[in-house]
């Protein structure tokens, strides 16, 4: 017996699971631990959400939540979404539990006492109006490779991995000024002193599937630099030195220790050691857009740290949706939640297995669902099994017949019925999940055509003997696939179980012992049903309804309602004082007054427009609630109105009275 430990990749607590999710990773490793276990092995599955990093505190920010609540949000989210596929998990938790943030500061700081980690001075980017310095995903503007909008870290048009100074025309996303670029430390991976010994491990490791393998060496083949593992921010486990205030660890050295303190908490509820899991047999079930972050920088960690590598990584090549990319800003996607409403997730998991390879992108599309559910689990796995139960029930009083005399067919029929679990288990002990299934869909296909040329409606007035050696080896198939169909639809096989009166399919050796003669099975019903035109032609109007809502959506995300615009306070001012500001050629910085007791300081971007003689005594519109900032080291306490391009002033009417607000 093996013990074997499993992992899938932490789901980030942004927004909940869609067909993609489930497909890539989820999906795959369930089907792994379940097949596993009935072979006798040992199976630790663990997985945990993802909860720091930016994305969920600019969350957090539009929506003036803490980024705690967010992560809690789709954490629950998240874990209703994997319940209802039927992962079994033996442990589920956050990256936000006291468990976690330990661990990930005990790892970090063991690497830095023992001289993996260091101080680095960098240069990052820093918003003057939002007063702090900005993580990747802050910062928004142009990939300098192939001029497409781009994040701080990736371009998602191109692939290519940036450093936010990297970007033209960057802008902070929080307010949209445009950053400038400042002194700072943060704190660095030795990644490039393990180059070798990752080479090694990609190159040597003959567990590893092509498509990791291709990835990493691609990678590898640029060279390693050594690797940021901080960030400025609030939210995130704080990096546990003195001198590292106001400093937290990058999810991308903490989320992975997010396998591990999952696992921990499991040995605390279970009594079981997780490393001895570990230290036996590592699979690691990601997509494939973070391959070179588990195949790399993973294993460079746990290199410096003296632990043992994973032993497998297994990485899901994308799923689009009707032939386009799914997008969930654009709403062109289908929600796990969405879809159990409505349909058996078997279904799905049938479908989103027997679609493609993992190693291969594979498409989503309706028609195609429709089709191998009609097709293949009503018309030929579906009917086998309806036929043969009924027909037991209605000629062999539910009962199993002698088998006696078998023909030619019968022998041949029966051999590929006892050679099914043999085959369909090592593809799946190999990772080939589509290509087990397929032979278990294979055999179900020939004992329909089997069922057919014995007809036995006919055998029972003319050969009763061949009717029941038809019925005995069809049952024997039945229940070889309760058992080899267990993995991948859990809840089919065990009503095709109960059906048979089979209480346990714990034992995949068991799908080969056949039944004997007399045994006695229960009244049978239909275990799947064909899927309606009607209903599909709704799913994909659905789907472009979503989208052209998406788009109404965001055409008008512009717009502002009255009470917003209500909260901008915009007075008649005039310019009492202007002048230049020190080596920048578009500031002035201008004395304003509004009515108050004291002229307001406003830095404008007006120098390439006026000169500061031509301002004085202008009357203009100031927006007069905006929240102080420093640019270029000068406080500005407004804004002053002018076009862009031209920079022209929004001038009031003359008889408009200094103070007076616009309304």
């Amino acid at each position: 017996m093996s013990k074997i430990f499993i992992s899938c990749a932490l789901p980030y607590a942004n927004g909940p699971c869609h067909l993609g999710h489930i497909r890539s990773t989820y999906l795959p490793a369930d089907i792994y631990a379940r097949y596993n276990r009935m072979v006798g092995n040992d199976v630790l599955l663990v997985c945990a959400t993802d909860e720091h990093g930016t994305p969920i505190a600019v969350k957090a920010d539009k929506e003036n939540k803490k980024p705690i609540e967010i992560s809690k949000r789709y954490h629950d989210m998240i874990v209703k979404d994997v319940e209802s596929m039927n992962i079994s998990l033996d442990n589920f938790t956050r990256t936000t539990d006291e468990k976690h943030y330990e661990i990930a500061k005990n790892f970090f700081k063991d690497l830095y006492d023992n001289g993996f980690i260091y101080r680095e001075d960098i240069q990052q980017l820093y918003c003057p109006n939002c007063n702090k310095f900005l993580p990747d995903r802050y910062v928004e503007g142009l990939c300098p490779v192939c001029g497409s909008e781009a994040r701080g870290d990736h371009c998602e048009k191109c692939g290519r991995a940036l450093d936010p100074t990297e970007l033209d025309e960057p802008h902070c996303i929080t307010c949209g000024t445009t950053p400038v670029i400042k002194d700072t430390f943060q704190y660095a991976f030795k990644l490039s002193d393990f180059e070798d010994d990752l080479k090694d491990y990609i190159q040597n490791n003959e567990n590893l599937p092509a498509n990791v393998k291709n990835y990493a060496s691609n990678w590898l083949n640029d060279g390693l630099n050594d690797w940021i593992l901080t960030r400025d921010m609030d939210w995130g486990i704080p990096v546990p030195l003195e001198e590292a205030k106001g400093k937290v660890l990058y999810v991308w050295i903490e989320a992975f220790l997010g396998y591990i303190s999952s696992a921990s908490q499991w040995s605390e509820q279970s009594g079981k050691k997780w490393e001895e899991y570990w230290d036996d047999f590592v699979v690691h079930f990601i997509g494939k857009d973070i391959i070179y972050h588990h195949s790399i920088f993973w294993p460079g960690l746990l290199k410096a740290y003296g632990c043992k590598l994973p032993d497998m990584i297994y990485a899901g090549e994308f799923l689009s949706l009707e032939g386009e990319k799914m997008s969930t800003s654009k709403n062109w996607v289908i929600w796990i939640a969405d879809f159990v409403k409505d349909y058996d997730p078997d279904l799905l998991r049938y479908y989103l297995t027997i679609n493609a390879p993992l190693n291969k992108d594979s498409d989503f599309s309706w028609d195609d669902f429709q089709r191998r559910n009609n097709d293949e689990l009503a018309d030929v796995i579906g009917n086998f099994l309806h036929r043969t139960f009924t027909f037991t029930r209605k000629y062999f009083d539910s009962k199993i017949p002698e088998y006696a005399n078998p023909s030619a067919e019968d022998e041949e029929f029966k051999k590929a019925i006892e050679e099914l679990p043999a085959i369909a288990g090592e593809y799946i002990s190999k990772f080939e999940f589509r290509e087990g299934l397929l032979e278990i869909f294979k055999v179900a296909k020939k004992g329909n055509k089997y069922f057919n040329d014995q007809e036995p409606w006919k055998a029972v007035k003319e050969d009763m003997q061949k009717a029941a050696n038809c019925l005995y080896l069809s049952n024997q198939l039945a229940k070889t696939l309760a058992y080899t169909l267990k993995p991948y639809l859990p809840t089919k096989a065990d009503a095709i179980a109960k059906i048979m009166n089979i209480d346990d399919l714990s034992e995949w050796k068991d799908a080969s012992v056949f039944l004997p003669s007399g045994y006695e099975i229960n009244k049978a019903k239909p275990l799947f049903k064909k899927i309606d035109d009607e209903v599909i032609e709704a799913e994909k109007a659905k789907l472009q309804e979503n989208l052209k809502e998406s788009s109404e959506d965001e055409n008008m995300s512009d717009l502002i309602s009255i009470d917003d615009f209500d909260e901008v306070v915009i007075k008649i001012g005039q310019v009492l004082e202007a002048e230049k500001i020190e080596k920048s050629d578009k500031l002035l910085k201008l004395q304003v007054d509004i009515g108050e007791e004291k002229p307001r300081q406003i830095v404008a971007g007006l120098a390439k427009f006026y000169s500061p003689e031509e301002l004085v005594d202008r009357k203009v519109c100031v927006v007069a609630n905006l929240q102080p900032a420093k640019l270029f080291g000068t406080l500005s306490q407004g804004m002053i109105l002018a076009t862009g391009g031209s920079g022209a002033l929004l001038s009031p009417d003359e008889n408009g009275k200094v103070g007076e607000r616009i309304q």
